[in-house]
């Protein structure tokens, strides 16, 4: 796992961002329509985003599976 994280929040867009790693990267899709992750070009994960992230205010927590680094 990162030393360090980057996390980001647009409140205008409601989308948060987690990154783990400063290095290129493209969005994967997962099965949560929501949930979004960043892999590198070997498939690594390097993050995650998360769409109207204001739907978590309803108190039932978001649950999705990312897949692990390969």
């Amino acid at each position: 796992m990162a030393d360090k994280v980057k996390v980001w929040f647009d409140k205008e867009g409601d989308f948060l961002e987690v990154t783990f790693a400063e290095r290129a990267g493209y969005m994967r899709e997962t099965a949560h329509d929501a949930v979004m992750e960043r892999v590198d070009e070997r498939g690594n994960l390097i993050g995650f985003s998360i769409l109207q992230v204001s739907r978590l205010a309803t108190g039932k927590p978001l649950e999705a599976e990312l897949r692990p680094v390969s």
